[in-house]
């Protein structure tokens, strides 16, 4: 089984019939990649890869080459993955010219005695092993760079009006990440990100943080894609597999409790996707969309992006 997201946050008025339809496509592409390493009986871990560096090579998603632009017109990379049979994590932060960070992170996790690194250091650490590095140029996308430039105009007519700037929630969206269960029955998770659009001073959120963007035990593995610094506080990711763990809680009533009760009380929203090691899968959200699917083992990709999108649910 593999799970998948491409960012919650997803509303109608942003988008075309083009933009559904290569969004769609590059969802297929991301379940169907996964899929063939687990079908070749590869571990979790690799179908994870596989799915992420799809969505990440993807414009359509804030992650990789879609990622967005930072105050300064940057792009800066986060991304993080746990395997859920070892316990293992990496995780890269602030990272320029990686381009697929989730790789560099699974590096992390395999060949360092770390769990995160970030920046320049992160950088060096992947040219040392042997990881190609890509000219920033590569992530620049046009509509990202307009998205900043009107992200731009809005502080500075906040600042004129002397009013400070209120974000709204789906300022902090743009997220890809992907679950696996393999034939040993071991679940592993990742998560990639572009940040959010305008941010300064190297702000991280929650997808390059173990447990609160991205968890995996024996039993569960997650994936968060919303308003990091809640899922940040809450431990989110860590959160509904710990109910799955101590209480028994099924899985798809904790990540609803999670996702849909705790953090908008707290005052976040996003989403999630969540996969037990029983082959129980769970798509909380609570925004207008959320880019997501699955693929079992008859290797037909199920994908959706709005609230009312009709999405066949496995049965464990």
């Amino acid at each position: 089984m593999l799970v998948l997201h491409g960012g919650a946050g997803v509303e109608r008025a942003g988008m075309t019939p083009a933009d559904e339809a290569a969004a769609r496509a590059a969802l297929e592409a991301a379940l169907r990649a996964g899929h063939a390493r687990l079908k070749a009986g590869a571990p979790a871990m690799d179908a994870v890869t596989a799915a992420v560096t799809v969505l990440e090579d993807a414009p359509q998603f804030n992650a990789g080459r879609g990622a967005v632009f930072t105050h300064d017109g940057r792009n800066e990379l986060d991304a993080s993955v746990m395997d859920g049979a070892t316990g293992k994590a990496g995780a890269v932060a602030g990272v320029h010219r990686v381009r697929n960070p989730l790789q560099l992170a699974r590096t992390v996790m395999e060949r360092s005695n770390h769990v995160m690194m970030v920046g320049d250091g992160a950088e060096a650490f992947a040219k040392s092993q042997g990881i190609g590095l890509v000219d920033p140029s590569w992530f620049r996308t046009e509509k990202r760079w307009q998205q900043l430039q009107q992200a731009l105009k809005e502080e500075a007519s906040a600042q004129a009006a002397n009013v400070p700037l209120v974000l709204p929630g789906k300022a902090y969206f743009g997220t890809v990440g992907a679950l696996a269960l393999d034939a040993a029955g071991h679940l592993a998770a990742g998560t990639s990100t572009g940040g959010m659009t305008n941010k300064r001073y190297g702000r991280v959120g929650d997808s390059p943080i173990i447990g609160a963007g991205t968890w995996a035990d024996a039993r569960c593995a997650v994936s968060g894609t919303g308003w990091g610094e809640f899922y940040i506080r809450g431990a989110s990711a860590h959160e509904i597999c710990a109910r799955v763990r101590l209480a028994g809680t099924p899985l798809r009533r904790a990540a609803d409790a999670v996702i849909n009760r705790d953090i908008p009380k707290a005052g976040g929203d996003g989403g999630a996707i969540a996969l037990g090691a029983d082959g129980s899968v769970a798509f909380p959200f609570n925004t207008e969309g959320m880019y997501r699917g699955w693929i079992g083992a008859d290797g037909v990709p199920h994908v959706a992006i709005y609230r009312e999108d009709a999405l066949a649910m496995p049965v464990p």
